[in-house]
């Protein structure tokens, strides 16, 4: 059996797709589009429906008129013929006089395909005498009717001017979006900044928002402090209590007692440093530089007390980017948990995993992992069953190791060995600052 550690997952956000999922002011300016196309349809059909009303009034004047004109000059040739001429000259129009027998009397303009208009002459006495047709030349020259110009004309400007609307409702959105990003990433001297004119809804928003992160990072700033204090106020007397230890082995106290204080003043000062550790990842306070791993492998030993020829390193780089303390802090654990539980590490690798990862391995001869509590091995203040038979440890043990190496853009897994034993891994990327 061995300690347990905890396991970190990863929050994972599924953007939407298509058009819900298109920026505010795109979707504002799709449906002021589409509410001036609906307004110009129906500002259209209106029109329409009145305009033919009122058309139809005027082409039946037009009729009554022009029929009684024909009627008057209809038995007198050349009154007729002029009067034809002068409506196709004046008018721009075809013009064509037929009797009730279907025969040409007059024709002014060009001949007519189709008539445009037909005009029943009638004489006083109720007889119908024939008919005037008309055809308009030019028809395939109309331009478009000017209300229907204006409307294109406006929806036009309204739409431009919508573009303009919906850019200033997004844009302020789209910076509280990304501060509120930030500050979920940990970057809490993150600010929204807003101009004078924003809207009072969307600035009272953004106030909010700056407020809250003044105060979460306040908070977090005294927690810090906090921690740090008591560190220190607890550091200090562990190192009193270690110099009375051995001040009472130099008196003859009796070893095992010795011992097992000095087992217990070691285990209180891990678990101080991982506390201290797991608040610099809480806060995402990282101090990423360029490191060699054969090196801190190489201090992590020594400050184990274990010898330097358990390293072996596979890897023609060992350079990567991270944070020293904190990957000093996973090495120590994953040491120390091959010690309590594994009888000790009998080797520690370095190996390239790919172009952008290192891979830092300890094994040990032990008895290995439990099956059933191997996937909750790293699980934090969990006990197995070594734990139950004496130990003490409830130290976030590898919960710790796991979230160091997912801070660096990588990941930490625990496995048996078939030759016997366990090998605990630490994957670190290269470039942590591009990764995390």
């Amino acid at each position: 059996m061995r300690g347990f550690g905890h396991g970190h997952g990863h929050r994972r956000w599924h953007g939407r797709r298509g058009f819900r999922g298109a920026p505010l002011h795109r979707r504002l300016f799709f449906w002021f589009g589409v509410s001036i196309l609906l307004m110009g349809a129906v500002a259209g059909t209106v029109m329409t429906l009145f305009g033919a009303r009122q058309g139809s009034d005027e082409l039946a004047r037009v009729k009554t008129f022009a029929g009684g004109r024909f009627a008057v000059v209809w038995e007198d040739e050349t009154a007729r013929r002029e009067l034809v001429q002068a409506i196709g000259r004046d008018l721009d129009v075809g013009v064509e006089l037929v009797d009730v027998a279907g025969r040409t009397l007059e024709r002014a303009g060009p001949a007519c395909s189709r008539a445009d208009l037909v005009v029943p002459v009638v004489a006083r006495a109720g007889v119908r005498l024939g008919e005037a047709r008309g055809c308009f030349v030019s028809r395939t020259h109309r331009h478009p009717p000017p209300f229907l110009v204006a409307i294109a004309a406006a929806g036009a400007t309204l739409w431009l001017a919508s573009f303009a609307v919906a850019r200033g409702i997004g844009r302020p959105l789209r910076n509280l979006q990304e501060v509120a990003r930030e500050i979920g990433e940990g970057k809490l001297q993150s600010r929204a900044r807003l101009g004078w004119n924003q809207p009072g809804e969307v600035g009272a928003l953004a106030e909010s928002i700056n407020e809250m992160a003044s105060r979460i990072e306040k908070q977090l700033a005294d927690q810090r402090e906090l921690l740090a204090a008591v560190s220190h106020e607890i550091r200090a007397p562990l190192a009193r209590l270690r110099m009375l230890v051995e001040m009472l082995r130099g008196r003859g106290a009796d070893d095992a007692t010795i011992a097992k204080l000095e087992r217990e003043i070691v285990e209180i000062d891990s678990l101080v440093g991982d506390l201290l550790a797991s608040s610099r990842l809480d806060v995402s306070m990282f101090a990423f530089r360029s490191l060699d791993a054969a090196e801190l492998a190489a201090e992590a030993l020594d400050r184990a007390g274990l010898a330097p020829e358990l390293l072996q390193v596979h890897a023609l780089d060992p350079a990567f980017e991270g944070d020293a303390t904190l990957v000093a802090r996973a090495l120590a654990n994953l040491l120390d948990n091959a010690a309590r539980h594994g009888g000790g590490a009998t080797a520690l690798f370095i190996r390239e995993d790919g172009p952008t990862s290192l891979v830092m391995e300890v094994l040990d001869d032990g008895p290995g992992f439990d099956p059933e509590t191997l996937p909750r091995a790293f699980e934090p203040f969990q006990r197995g069953g070594i734990e139950r038979r004496g130990s003490t440890s409830l130290g976030l043990g590898l919960a710790l190791v796991r979230r160091i190496a997912e801070a660096h853009g990588g990941a930490a897994w625990a496995e048996n060995r078939p030759e016997g034993g366990a090998r605990v891994s630490l994957r670190l990327a290269r470039h942590a600052r591009s990764a995390s």
